[in-house]
């Protein structure tokens, strides 16, 4: 009887092995409910990695870029400049918002939205936009310095999207860090996870204050249930938040490992030239949450299936926003870049407890069903 090989998942979290003692000190404290000491140390902890001046821990990076846009006072009928090559959760708050998305296309460069098409984009909508949420993919930074310049000019607010890019910085600086906001995630998939949750971060401290009371009811400061806004249950539980701080010490190292990843992957593939691996900008060091890759003739679902037969987990890149059939007729302005790279894109597995005899198997089959 064959014995299938162990599973190679894309993503799957790894813990550090202090989990369990920050969760029973959230046990010992009985602050099982959402907020607690936890939640605190989790909120310092991002703070003092990122240099981000305040944080906010809540239940999703989703739910962190809906009240970004909120206490930005974005709502119905406003313009929302956004990354077309992303994920879901990156749009679906404008349309809780009411506003309109206007979705932009990549460069070949990063990967992440074109600062050209940025600029056409600013003359050729309808009305002046009023933020863009700019998405860092897969770990690597946009190309931030063009970004900024021109949301500067044009009066933009600058939402950046890090759920991917936690510990990747840009000139030395952390991603996330260089807007009026910036989201991480802590999915079961990223490269820190506590199950579910995510981190708004500001420089504004008025707006992260009103962030807070929106993420919490919006309940006024009185001994009875008092209101004259509405809100959410947004805050994320002293639970999960034990597992992040745990998760936080061991950050630097699961960026190294997965570098590292992407390095071996290089040195197995680099001299293939029907593959492309993900670029990164020459000021810039992503954390390579997955290492990517874009085959030139072959058809990627060939290889996603040629490994998934073999056991091994693998994943188109992103359908961009544009192309979804959600968003058919909305606002973009498209160079064919993210059509591209869906077209012909592959994420490998890329978890931190891989081996260089993991990569060497993936990259094996790769090899094998490209020939």
């Amino acid at each position: 009887m064959n014995m299938r090989p162990n599973r190679l998942f894309l993503s799957p979290p790894h813990m550090s092995g202090s989990e369990q003692e920050y969760i029973a000190q959230a046990f010992e404290s009985n602050y099982i409910a959402p907020l607690g000491p936890m939640v605190d140390q989790f909120e310092e902890s991002i703070r003092n990695f990122t240099k981000a001046p305040n944080a906010l821990a809540l239940s999703t990076a989703t739910a962190a870029l809906h009240l970004a846009l909120r206490v930005l006072g974005i709502g119905a009928g406003d313009i929302v400049l956004a990354s077309s090559f992303t994920f879901i959760g990156s749009i679906a708050p404008i349309l809780y918002q009411n506003a309109t998305p206007f979705f932009i296309d990549s460069d070949t460069q990063s990967w992440n939205l074109d600062p050209l098409l940025l600029e056409e984009a600013i003359h050729k909508a309808p009305q002046k936009p009023k933020a863009l949420i700019l998405t860092h993919l897969y770990g690597q930074c946009a190309d931030l310095d063009k970004i900024i310049e021109l949301c500067k000019a044009h009066d933009i607010y600058l939402i950046e999207d890090a759920a991917e890019s936690l510990g990747a910085t840009y000139d030395h600086h952390q991603s996330g860090t260089f807007g009026d906001f910036g989201v991480y995630s802590f999915n079961g998939n990223k490269i820190l996870t506590t199950s579910g949750g995510g981190m708004l971060v500001s420089p504004h401290k008025d707006l992260i204050e009103k962030a807070r009371f929106y993420s919490t009811q919006a309940r006024n400061d009185a001994p009875h249930y008092e209101h004259t806004e509405y809100g959410y249950n947004y805050r994320m539980s002293n639970i999960l938040a034990a597992i992040g701080v745990a998760q936080m010490e061991v950050l630097d190292e699961r960026i190294k490992k997965r570098r590292q990843i992407f390095e071996w992957y290089r040195e197995q593939l680099n001299t293939i030239e029907e593959i492309t691996l993900m670029p990164e900008l020459s000021n810039t060091k992503g954390n390579r949450w997955l290492t990517t890759l874009i085959l030139h003739h072959t058809d990627p679902n060939a290889i996603r299936l040629a490994l998934e037969e073999e056991n091994i987990e693998s994943r188109p890149l992103w359908k961009p926003m544009h192309l979804q059939p959600l968003f058919k007729g909305a606002l973009s302005l498209h160079n064919g870049t993210s059509q591209n790279l869906f077209d012909k894109g592959l994420c490998l597995p890329s978890g931190t407890q891989m081996t260089q005899d993991d990569v060497v198997r993936v990259c094996t089959i790769l090899k094998k069903a490209l020939a």
